[in-house]
């Protein structure tokens, strides 16, 4: 089932970062998803956030991909590498960074299906 993009960003990730302040603080950098077709978002997870905003702002870690290819990242976390390794994705910046963004994204999938908001853990 799709995903609502712009949901996702101005609602669903916003609320999910003020409820667990921690989680998102955790993460510890700043990110500008930049969705083609959907919108542009500044995800702060760092000691002045968290926050989801939209809008572009500087970043430790950009994010470029299409709507449609961020749908097939959404419903499959794993298809990142392969979106990647493709072109379809593009990272600037710190591209560790990547890596725990697509654990605050997962997390968020997890909220939708499962009604819960498990702790980050380690990465």
């Amino acid at each position: 089932m799709p995903v609502d993009t712009k949901k996702l960003f101005n609602e669903d990730l916003p609320s999910a970062m003020e409820r667990n302040k921690a989680d998102a603080l955790a993460i510890g950098a700043k990110y500008q998803m930049n969705i083609t077709g959907a919108g542009e978002w500044f995800i702060d997870c760092s000691a002045s956030g968290p926050s989801c905003t939209p809008g572009t702002n500087t970043a430790d870690c950009t994010i470029t991909v299409s709507d449609e290819d961020f749908q097939k990242l959404y419903d499959d976390p794993q298809a990142g590498m392969q979106l990647y390794m493709s072109g379809k994705l593009k990272v600037a910046g710190n591209m560790m960074l990547a890596m725990k963004l697509q654990k605050l994204l997962a997390l968020k999938l997890q909220i939708t299906r499962y009604g819960t908001f498990p702790p980050l853990g380690p990465f």
